[in-house]
């Protein structure tokens, strides 16, 4: 067996694992860093739906870029990690003896299937949306040749399936066990728009009820429909379970470290473990929601990308203060050609943790004046605590620059700003580019929101 020595070990090369190596050469160069991952070829994990539509189409087209990492002069092995002996800081592949000094968990996520279905795997044509390109293109090549599919799941990962789905010519059923799409992300208001946009197209949407079942009525080892709690049959040629993803910590368990509430490497605010030569970063590592302070599942590559950083920067020592104190929970996503973005907690959650909250909403138009080519109506909700104004959420409905509002929106939340912050701040407008400064969004809401705290 090879013997290599290094000063940092990172196993994984998703989102956080990369991140974590460029920082970790930036801030010690003279450092030699390592990574070791399984798959030679990286996908973008947030565009993995997009291969089964006209949007990409292939997976070649969803290669996530390794060279600035060959640039920095970072090594890395494909290889899997079979085990780890935490006391002689050690790793061994098959192949590979690794001796480090600093070691970084970056072992993501794997799919989660519900224990009930997870039997289903074994028949054809039934999937899940794995971050591994040849388990992808085997999917793709499978569904390519079907006309009936059923989603399972009603996150951003389903909806995203189903609409490339349909663009495709399929015809598509999404299936989940609550009234709305993307429960928990965003108010039930603002996810039936959402509804109304799959309908539209022709997606046909399921909710309160569940899949318990996925059957093989003709007993030839494939897929033939789906049952439901209501007792209730959907013929189906393929079934994609959409149904979220898990903690890929079995190498960490069994090195002995700490797991969190949801199954996630228990770390500290730098990311370190009990062992502080131990970090781990992105979905293998425990979160708490930033506003609750609640052990998390969500799951984003942002977020890894922030830890990774984190960790990256503090391995050999604590160079610079955490700006961040739990994932914020921010998403954006595209259904049809509306966008809706979303942060922080919304008013069902805040409600629902007894939060004493107030809500600011606007509506108008992304582009001064309203006639402008392409100008497309703009929605902003703004959830603030009642007593302070701190803003703790914010949900936003529009055209493609939703992305880049929500992100705002997100550093409002991180540094505490507050409602009366944002009433007096000072916007760059233009008529093809954003709203009219006379009635900026995400102001107006926070206008709307104020006058609810001084009048009620």
């Amino acid at each position: 067996m090879e013997k290599t020595l290094c000063d940092v070990l990172i196993i994984g090369g998703g989102p956080a694992g990369g991140v974590c190596a460029v920082t970790a050469k930036m801030n010690y160069p003279q450092k030699k860093i390592v990574v070791v991952r399984e798959m030679e070829v990286q996908m973008v994990p947030c565009a993995i739906p997009y291969i089964f539509g006209p949007t990409l189409g292939s997976s070649e087209k969803d290669i996530a870029s390794c060279a600035k990492a060959e640039e920095m002069g970072i090594e890395t092995m494909i290889s899997k990690v079979e085990s780890v002996d935490v006391e002689r800081k050690t790793a061994y592949t098959d192949t590979h003896e690794i001796h480090f000094d600093k070691l970084v968990f970056a072992t993501g996520s794997v799919p989660f299937v519900h224990a009930t279905l997870e039997s289903s795997l074994k028949l054809k044509g039934v999937f899940t949306v794995p971050k591994n390109k040849q388990l992808i293109d085997e999917a793709k090549a499978y569904i390519d040749k079907v006309d009936n599919v059923i989603v399972v799941g009603t996150g951003f990962i389903g909806i995203e399936m189903a609409m490339e789905l349909k663009e495709s010519g399929k015809r598509v059923t999404v299936i989940g066990g609550s009234k709305h799409v993307l429960k928990g992300t965003f108010d039930p208001e603002i996810a039936m728009q959402a509804e109304e946009i799959l309908l539209s197209h022709g997606i046909t949407f399921i909710g309160e009820d569940r899949v318990t079942a996925v059957l093989d009525d003709n007993g030839d080892n494939m897929v033939n429909a789906v049952q439901l709690k209501s007792g209730k049959e959907v013929a189906a040629q393929a079934v994609i379970l959409a149904t979220g993803y898990k903690p890929n910590t079995e190498l960490a368990e069994r090195a002995g470290l700490a797991l969190g509430y949801y199954g996630g490497i228990r770390v500290d605010e730098y990311m370190r473990t009990v062992n502080t030569d131990i970090f781990a970063v992105g979905d293998c590592s425990a979160r708490r929601g930033f506003i609750t302070r609640t052990p998390s599942k969500v799951m984003l590559a942002s977020t890894s990308a922030a830890e990774g950083r984190v960790a990256g920067s503090s391995l050999f020592r604590l160079k610079y203060i955490k700006g961040f104190s739990g994932t914020i929970a921010i998403f954006s996503t595209m259904v049809g050609q509306t966008a809706f973005s979303s942060a922080g907690i919304t008013e069902e959650v805040a409600d629902a943790n007894d939060a004493e909250i107030v809500v600011g909403t606007f509506s108008g138009m992304n582009r001064h004046p309203a006639t402008i080519p392409g100008a497309q109506k703009q929605f902003v909700k703004l959830v603030a605590m009642r007593h302070g104004g701190q803003i703790i959420g914010g949900q936003v409905v529009g055209g493609n620059e939703t992305g880049e509002m929500i992100n705002l929106i997100g550093l409002m939340i991180e540094t505490n700003m507050t409602v009366y912050q944002v009433m007096s701040m000072q916007v760059a407008t233009q008529p093809m580019l954003t709203a009219a400064p006379t009635n900026y969004p995400i102001v107006m809401a926070a206008t709307m929101a104020a006058h609810k705290i001084e009048n009620q």
